[in-house]
């Protein structure tokens, strides 16, 4: 069984998807800067505004609900964490 190759300096770099850059549109970049982001800066951007602005729902924790500007995102009142991924994929480029 091969073992995976260690990377210089011990940092861990992110691969495929998330690593990809992506450019926020003009609706979420009320959220999270109009500068490019790679996938991953981009959700932990999202889930910091999320957290800040206390839009998880306190019963169903996977649910998040949407205050002005992610309404304009979501298309809808609430969302699971699931569902938020694919809804943010259709704001960048």
């Amino acid at each position: 069984m091969a073992t995976p190759k260690k990377q210089s300096g011990g940092a861990k770099q992110a691969r495929g998807g998330l690593a990809k850059t992506v450019q926020p549109d003009e609706t979420l970049s009320a959220i999270v800067g109009s500068t490019p982001l790679t996938r991953a800066d981009l959700t932990k951007k999202i889930w910091d505004y999320i957290k800040k602005n206390n839009l998880q729902d306190a019963k169903d924790r996977r649910a998040i609900n949407a205050d002005d500007k992610l309404r304009g995102i979501f298309k809808k009142e609430q969302v699971s964490m699931f569902e938020m991924t694919k809804l943010v994929n259709n704001h960048v480029k």
